[in-house]
């Protein structure tokens, strides 16, 4: 099912690239760096308005796969897209991955910038970081969607998450030939996968998170998502105070190259109400 899912994504990936002229995630006239706790991390700036900060999934994720949702978040907000520990142009760090480590991440780009309360979109890795970012500083989050997330309660993970760069080079060569040329530190990737094996059979999104969210949060999930089930999701939602639940029909976990148009149709209301 990962495999098949990974081709999805790497086949969606291709074709908005194809599309599109910006080279989202390595485009020097919109890229900055900042340093939290000695580790450089990377983002880019499009648009103006109100802001809006994006958070890209993990492992296949990266600032480029929001390439179909910029231009379009572009025009109505300034969009800041950060690139989390040891993906694309970011250093790794040294310390153990954890969703709090990178809300607290994103919570100090948004201290870099000086900005108001802001707007969030995540996708899976980057919206179960959104959710803990709205629960750690609820002063600092106007509104979140999380896209591609469900509840996971404490030690339920049953899949054991292994990356390793054998397997995956071996699964999508060129794709993470082309990820490798990005990163600062790419000797270090197998350390880096192994952090984030770390993040995701450890990882916890429940009550004890969900329930301190009081902005509101829009979770948007495909009814095929190939990691959460919709009762995931749905669990999720009833933890929220403030919750709105879009449910995209016939579509799995990256909804926004399955169906743009109704990701937009629930996305963009929710955000400018």
């Amino acid at each position: 099912m990962r495999s098949l899912l990974i081709l999805i994504f790497i086949s969606g990936l291709a074709g908005v690239n194809a599309q599109e002229a910006v080279p989202y995630g390595n485009n020097p006239a919109a890229g900055q760096y900042f340093e939290v706790d000695g580790t450089k991390l990377y983002y880019e700036v499009y648009g103006s308005g109100e802001p809006l900060l994006m958070l890209h999934g993990g492992v296949y994720g990266y600032i480029d796969e929001f390439t179909p949702l910029i231009p379009k978040l572009a025009e109505q907000f300034q969009v800041i897209c950060l690139a989390t520990r040891g993906h694309g142009k970011s250093e790794i760090g040294h310390d153990p991955y954890t969703y709090s480590q990178r809300a607290d991440d994103a919570y100090q780009l948004i201290q870099h910038l000086q900005l108001e309360p802001v707007r969030v979109v995540g996708f899976s890795d980057g919206g179960t970081t959104a959710l803990y970012l709205a629960a750690h500083h609820p002063d600092m989050i106007k509104k979140v969607v999380a896209m591609g997330v469900g509840e996971i309660p404490e030690s339920s993970r049953t899949e054991t998450f292994n990356y390793t760069s054998e397997s995956l080079l071996a699964e999508s060569g060129d794709y993470f030939k082309s990820r490798l040329a990005l990163m600062p530190e790419p000797e270090r990737w197998n350390e880096c996968l192994q952090m984030l094996n770390g993040l995701y059979n450890g990882a916890r999104l429940d009550k004890a998170i969900l329930g301190k969210i009081n902005c509101p949060t829009l979770l948007m999930n495909g009814d095929h998502d190939q990691y959460y089930t919709v009762d995931a999701v749905v669990r999720a939602f009833h933890e929220l105070s403030k919750g709105t639940l879009s449910v995209i029909p016939g579509c799995g976990h990256v909804i926004f190259y399955c169906n743009l148009p109704a990701v937009l149709e629930s996305m963009l209301p929710f955000l400018k109400a």
